[in-house]
C-alpha cells in the first residue's frame, strides 16, 4: 500500500528529511501588512524579522484553509492509496479542524492532532514516514502517532518576550519585567498548550546550556531514539554547536538532528530562540 505522509509547515523538519521521505507540506500563511505569504515558500524568517524590526508593524499567522487541504489531499490520492496528515496542536490553530473537514470529503485520509508545534510535531511526522516506508497500515500508523503524541517533550528558551508581546501573547508588564531582569523563559508544550516553565537568568548562551542540562537530567525517562535541536535563524552558530556538543556528551540519543524554525514559529518566538525536542518514555508533565 502506498501511503503519503503530510504535515503543515510548522513541523519544521529539515529539507533533507522532507525530500528523503517525500513528505507533503501544506504551508500556513504569514500576513505582512496587507500582503499574505506562504510560510517558508514565499517569505523567510529573516524577512519577517527585518519587517518587524523596521517598525513597519507586526506579522500574523493564518491557518491552512479547507480549500488548500482539499486540493493537497486530492492531489496526493492520485498517486497514493492513503494519506496521513499531521497538524500543529488544535489548541494553537484551526489547521487541524480544517484538515478534518477536508478529509471528510475524501477516502482514506487520516488526520492526526500532534498536540504540539515545531519539531515536536516533526517527531511524529518523521516516525510516520519511517513506518510508512516499512509497510505499516495507515490506520495502525495513525493510532501509533496518537499514542506517541502525549510523550513528546517540546520546549524552547526565548531570549526576550518582545515578539510574544507584539503578538498579544503576553502582557507589556510581563515582557518589560522579564527583559529588565534579563530572564530567558522556557516555553513548554503540555497537553497541547503552551506553559511557562523555568526562567533562566543571564546571557542566552549560558542560559541555554543550563536549560539543556535540566531537560536531560532524567536520562532513564527519555526515549533515546532521536532529538531535534531547533532554533531560529539568528541564534549564533557557536551557541547551536555548544548545545549539540552538550547533547552529544550525554550519550542518550541515537540521532541528533539540527533544524531551523520556519516563519510560523519564528513569528511568535522572535529571532533568538532554541529548543530541544524529544520523546519521553511516558506522557510528559509540566516541569
Amino acid at each position: 500500500m502506498k501511503i503519503k505522509i503530510s504535515a503543515d509547515s510548522t513541523c519544521d523538519l529539515p529539507r533533507g528529511l522532507i525530500d528523503k521521505y517525500n513528505i507533503g507540506i501544506t504551508p500556513l500563511y504569514i500576513a505582512k501588512g496587507t500582503q499574505s505569504f506562504k510560510d517558508s515558500l514565499e517569505i523567510t524568517p529573516d524577512a519577517l524579522f527585518d519587517y518587524v524590526d523596521s517598525g513597519a508593524g507586526t506579522c500574523h499567522t493564518a491557518a491552512v484553509n479547507v480549500a488548500d487541504y482539499l486540493e493537497a489531499f486530492t492531489a496526493y490520492l492520485r498517486d497514493h492509496d492513503a494519506v496521513i496528515h499531521i497538524n500543529i496542536s488544535s489548541e494553537f490553530s484551526t489547521c487541524n479542524q480544517n484538515a478534518i473537514i477536508a478529509a471528510s470529503e475524501l477516502p482514506n485520509v487520516y488526520v492526526v492532532d500532534s498536540l504540539n508545534l515545531s519539531t515536536g510535531s516533526g517527531l511524529l511526522v518523521y516516525d510516520a514516514a519511517i513506518m510508512a516506508a516499512q509497510g505499516a497500515a495507515p490506520g495502525d500508523i495513525a493510532d501509533r502517532l496518537k499514542a506517541s503524541a502525549p510523550c513528546v517533550d517540546a520546549s524552547f528558551v526565548i531570549d526576550n518576550l518582545s515578539y510574544l508581546h507584539k503578538g498579544g501573547r503576553c502582557s507589556s508588564l510581563a515582557a518589560l519585567g522579564a527583559n529588565m531582569l534579563k530572564l530567558k523563559p522556557c516555553i513548554e508544550v503540555v497537553n497541547g498548550k503552551m506553559e511557562v516553565g523555568k526562567k533562566y537568568r543571564g546571557a542566552f548562551g549560558k542560559a541555554i546550556l543550563q536549560y539543556v542540562g535540566d531537560k536531560l537530567s532524567d536520562a532513564d525517562g527519555i526515549d533515546g531514539r532521536r532529538i531535534f535541536i531547533t532554533h531560529t535563524s539568528r541564534v549564533p552558530p557557536a551557541v547551536t554547536r555548544a548545545v549539540a556538543d552538550a547533547v552529544g556528551a550525554r550519550g542518550i540519543f541515537e540521532e541528533i538532528i539540527e533544524s531551523d524554525a520556519g516563519c510560523a514559529i519564528s513569528n511568535h518566538s522572535g529571532p533568538i530562540c532554541l529548543g530541544i525536542l524529544f520523546y519521553r518514555k511516558n506522557k510528559k508533565s509540566a516541569s
